[in-house]
């Protein structure tokens, strides 16, 4: 059975994690918003996934400028500064006893609405800042042996439409395409662009191995993953060919390999597309870059790299 692309081993600390809501603190069971607040009514907002290691939010400074360059694009007024945010991740993660093994989730919305209406100048609070920080890690079966992908109908849009560079809280169309991959058993989705060409996953960012060259689509119809970002950095700074382009579900079904970047697992990958077996399995090429986007954390994280 198809699992999907974030399983996690259980970890009872989580049971009584500490949640952070506008700067204060909250037992999970106890943390609530409103059913006034734009996220919950209208999806309106933004959020960064991010990771911390030996005690350091990694790649932070790339995490920020999404986060905020996608509040402005959405005129939202986060209301502290980036800084400031940080140091309320650190404080989230210290007075969890966090250090390592730590997945973090955090999201702003537009804040508390007069009434349930779309139009921002309803908004009658400040943004909501909510900090989840939670014990996980990848599920080491599910990565080592691969994950099974299926195409979905469901096309990444145009940005006149509803621009995929935004991480926003509006997810329906990755959604549907979850949904549709999950009923073909498989564990994740991938999706094209509107002109056919492979756009991305629904959750992940996806590639492939040709000959020695590493491919990814071209970027314009999915988020610039932080993950994506660093693995494309770690290729050229290794001399390792590297090309975000167009390319088709047939280059796909041939590709030498194929792997998906997120930053829950990093690089995982994939043994089959719609019921194509990838490659051979030997996945040599997944396994170096890996190795080397492990150690580009080890060094941005010991402060070696801090603002990459």
């Amino acid at each position: 059975m198809a699992t999907g692309t974030h399983q996690y081993a259980e970890d009872p600390r989580n049971n009584d994690i500490l949640i952070n809501i506008n700067g204060e603190l909250f037992h999970r069971d106890e943390a609530k918003i409103s059913v006034f607040d734009s996220g919950f009514i209208l999806g309106d907002g933004v959020w960064e996934g991010i990771r911390l290691h030996h005690g350091r939010l990694a790649f932070i400074q790339q995490h920020m400028k999404r986060l905020y360059d996608g509040a402005k694009a959405l005129d939202m007024n986060i209301g502290i500064s980036p800084e400031a945010m940080v140091e309320r991740l650190y404080a989230t993660c210290a007075a969890n006893n966090m250090t390592d093994g730590v997945h973090i989730r955090l999201m702003v919305t537009r804040g508390l609405k007069a009434t349930p209406y779309q139009d921002p100048r309803v908004t009658i609070s400040p943004a909501t800042i909510v900090i989840i920080a939670e014990h996980k890690k990848p599920l080491g079966s599910t990565h080592g042996k691969g994950v099974k992908l299926y195409t979905s109908h469901v096309r990444r849009g145009y940005p006149d439409v509803q621009d995929p560079k935004l991480n926003t809280h509006s997810k329906l169309n990755c959604i549907f395409a979850c949904i549709q991959a999950a009923k073909a058993q498989a564990d994740e989705a991938l999706m094209l662009d509107p002109h056919g060409f492979v756009a991305t996953c629904n959750s992940t960012h996806f590639f492939i191995v040709r000959e020695g060259e590493v491919w990814t689509s071209t970027g314009d119809f999915c988020l610039d993953g932080i993950t994506r970002r660093n693995v494309i950095n770690v290729c050229k700074a290794n001399d390792i060919p590297v090309f975000e382009r167009n390319f088709s579900l047939a280059d796909v079904y041939a590709a030498d390999e194929s792997f998906i970047t997120g930053t829950f697992a990093g690089l995982t990958p994939v043994n089959s597309v719609d019921g194509r077996t990838i490659g051979n399995g030997s996945n040599r090429m997944t396994q170096h870059l890996e190795q080397l986007y492990i150690a580009k954390i080890e060094a941005e994280t010991a402060g070696v790299l801090q603002g990459d």
